[in-house]
């Protein structure tokens, strides 16, 4: 069974690498993991990776949200193996071909094998948002067809707003990971996220992780903050 505090996996938003290892090391034993992105892949590469993750006992949510021609996509996924991520992002909107490429290099290595998961419409984008770059649909219907296409593709999930996660829960089974960014704990602020909820409303509509940021991050007490959380769920 899941435990609540293994659901979580802190946003940790700095390309620092002693910022970075300061509060993975304050949150070990309190969330599930630690989500690292480009802000910090950019700023510190593999190495500093590395230097974060070496002397933490938490799996590492490598967030780089991959998106370019098949070829592309499948080479650097296999050049971050070593780092061993348990999850990696790649862009469903890459296509199926991409998709696909990107799960066959994952699974083609002697090391663990990372579980791939797709970014569908992300959390700063509304309806407008995609009118706006010419994808005229409501974003739960772009979300419906992402997911269903990142499932078909050999994805091992995807990453989707607390607003569909109801529906693709619904509609991809029980199996298919649904990493949920946009949580914000009752009374905190929304930021640049346009579609949002509550740690415990987000679990209970069907997520399986909570991606959780400035909350925590940003609190006083990064580590009483990430408890509050847990104790909400």
């Amino acid at each position: 069974m899941t435990s609540p505090a293994s659901r979580i996996f802190v946003s940790i938003d700095t390309p620092e690498i002693d910022a970075a290892r300061d509060l993975a090391e304050r949150l070990t034993g309190l969330v599930g993991g630690v989500k690292l992105g480009l802000e910090f892949f950019c700023g510190q590469g593999p190495s500093g990776i590395r230097a974060v993750m070496g002397g933490v006992r938490l799996p590492l949510f490598l967030d780089l949200k991959l998106h370019d021609i098949p070829n592309t996509v499948a080479a650097a996924v296999r050049a971050v193996l070593p780092i061993q991520p348990v999850f990696l992002t790649i862009h469903t909107s890459g296509g199926p071909a991409m998709m696909r490429a990107a799960a066959e290099a994952a699974s083609m290595t002697d090391l663990p094998r990372p579980r791939l998961l797709g970014v569908t419409v992300l959390t700063s984008l509304d309806d407008d948002d995609l009118v706006a770059v010419g994808q005229g649909v409501p974003v739960l219907d772009q979300a419906r067809r992402l997911a269903a296409l990142a499932q078909s593709s050999g994805l091992d999930g995807i990453i989707c707003s607390p607003a569909e996660v109801a529906a693709l829960r619904a509609e991809c089974g029980p199996d298919f990971v649904l990493m949920v960014p946009g949580i914000r704990p009752a009374g905190s602020a929304v930021g640049d996220q346009k579609r949002v909820m509550t740690p415990r409303d987000a679990v209970e509509q069907g997520a399986d992780f909570l991606v959780i940021g400035r909350p925590i991050t940003q609190a006083p007490d990064p580590a009483e903050a990430a408890r509050a959380i847990v104790g909400e769920l």
